[in-house]
């Protein structure tokens, strides 16, 4: 009997629910996906699946305890005491995707808002905003793919800079000075720097110093003329080129 009172409890709008929510899903994890991170088709279809089967319990739960009653005893339950939950959960997931690097850069934090948001909007379609759901997933991605092209052809200048960090070798310590200016000169601008002496164990154990410096350049120079650019300059043994963004 339990069983069947189970299956009344379901009903076809439940289903379309957990389908609404995986596919509207589907569309932010193909967005990551075709950018290679780490939170893909697969992660964001379980995320906001599950986040929207969890919020339909709850919310039917509560309203089988509201109309229950136990020794003259009413039960009464929040509808998204799960819900509140799910969001808390789910920052531990986003912190996981969160990488620092050895250069002090941070990168995936719109992989975890993404993966925020997946949830978020399995919450949103098993309480039945639709509609609100779908265009929230219509402006995250207009923001995401639009945005920064527009604001890169008619923001400041700021915007349309791309953050490198490189790693020069000097043979001798009087060179560095022109080289900096070189390295300035080129157009790039020095955002943070750094210098090994060649009897530091850090090192590359070459004999060189190593002069690590973090410059931002505009996007339209290539990687390849920067690294020619860079070489060419006089005194530079050797450099190596990171590019962060």
């Amino acid at each position: 009997m339990e069983f069947f009172s189970a299956l009344q409890i379901s009903s076809f709008e439940t289903f379309l629910k957990l389908l609404i929510a995986a596919a509207l899903s589907l569309v932010i994890g193909l967005e990551r996906e075709l950018k290679r991170k780490p939170v893909g088709l697969k992660t964001s279809v379980v995320i906001s699946t599950f986040s929207c089967l969890l919020t339909i319990i709850s919310i039917e739960s509560a309203y089988i305890a509201q109309g229950s009653e136990y020794d003259n005893v009413n039960i009464t339950m929040d509808p998204l005491r799960l819900a509140a939950q799910i969001v808390s959960g789910i920052g531990f997931l986003g912190a996981g995707v969160i990488l620092k690097r050895g250069n002090d850069s941070i990168s995936g934090l719109t992989t975890a808002a993404m993966i925020w948001g997946a949830g978020g909007i399995g919450i949103a379609v098993a309480a039945g905003f639709y509609i609100e759901a779908s265009f929230a997933v219509l402006i995250v991605l207009l923001a995401i793919e639009l945005l920064p092209p527009l604001l890169n052809k008619l923001g400041p200048s700021r915007l349309r800079l791309t953050e490198a960090n490189l790693k020069i070798f000097i043979l001798e310590r009087s060179y560095i000075k022109p080289v900096i200016k070189e390295l300035k000169e080129s157009g790039l601008l020095i955002e943070g720097m750094s210098i090994t002496h060649p009897d530091n164990e850090r090192s590359s154990g070459s004999g060189y110093h190593e002069l690590e410096v973090r410059v931002s350049y505009l996007q339209e120079k290539d990687t390849l003329d920067l690294y020619q650019d860079i070489y060419d300059i006089e005194y530079v043994e050797q450099v190596d080129i990171d590019i962060t963004n």
